[in-house]
């Protein structure tokens, strides 16, 4: 057994899936795997914004776009399909893809609350499922796939903000994942969680316009996520390093869900 950090952190070899890659922390994530040897695919509902990423990253790696609308069924089995007429094993799954809605408790709609929790549970929970086969073609306890989803710290700790369905997929991302990681451990795979805090995305565009300064002076390190700390617990997550670690919602936020040190 080596303990070589060159290889103990390596994943270098890997196949990877990431959803919701055309941007965000999605891109964040697959760029780290294209740059550190992963031929990754990515996919996102836009197959022009998804191409435009994956050409991007080629550059650096590996990097393969395949558009879907995995919020469907349709649009998830069309997707498998094109995956397993690619590849016959796959490494690391990152389920990233989400969606949020914010609108006042007295006037939050049915298809706002569906909509979030078919996207960032359901559809979790689905694409897992039917990747199955891939997973589990040659994992094993010494070298298990791994499922990493993507939760928020809004499922750790009440927001300030309207966003009554997101905070509750994501509570509910965090516990599917701890079930999934019981269930799954004697297939050969992991299943583990990370919980952002706010990072330059789309969903946090209006809040960071607006609120930057203040959400950063909130946070006890006193400023978001950039690129490399996405990429870093990712890398970290789908290396040998974490093969003993399953079940865990590691919060990626500097701190804030725990409180404010600065007023």
């Amino acid at each position: 057994m080596s303990l070589q950090i060159s290889e103990l952190f390596s994943i270098a070899g890997k196949t990877a899936i990431v959803t919701g890659g055309s941007r965000g922390i999605g891109k964040m994530i697959a760029e780290g795997y294209v740059e550190n040897g992963v031929k990754t695919y990515i996919t996102a509902r836009k197959a022009e914004a998804c191409q435009q990423t994956a050409e991007e990253l080629s550059e650096k790696g590996e990097c393969i776009a395949l558009p879907a609308d995995l919020s469907s069924k349709a649009g998830r089995d069309e997707f498998i399909k094109q995956i397993k007429s690619r590849e016959d094993r796959l490494d690391i799954l990152v389920n990233n893809a989400g969606a949020a809605w914010g609108a006042p408790f007295e006037e939050y709609p049915d298809e706002g609350y569906d909509k979030v929790m078919n996207i960032n549970v359901k559809a979790i929970f689905m694409l897992t499922r039917d990747l199955m086969p891939l997973l589990t073609k040659q994992a094993s306890q010494e070298n298990p796939s791994r499922v990493i989803n993507i939760g928020s710290i809004d499922g750790l700790r009440v927001s300030a903000t309207d966003n009554f369905a997101y905070g509750a997929s994501k509570a509910a991302v965090h516990f599917l994942t701890k079930n999934l990681a019981v269930r799954l451990a004697s297939k050969g795979l992991t299943v583990n969680a990370i919980a952002p805090g706010p990072f330059e995305s789309q969903m946090m565009d209006y809040m960071l316009t607006n609120f930057r300064d203040q959400i950063e002076a909130r946070n006890p390190m006193g400023r978001i996520g950039c690129p490399q700390d996405m990429a870093g617990l990712a890398i970290f997550l789908a290396s040998d390093a974490t093969k003993y670690m399953t079940g865990q919602v590691i919060a990626l936020d500097g701190g804030s869900n725990l409180g404010s040190s600065r007023e």
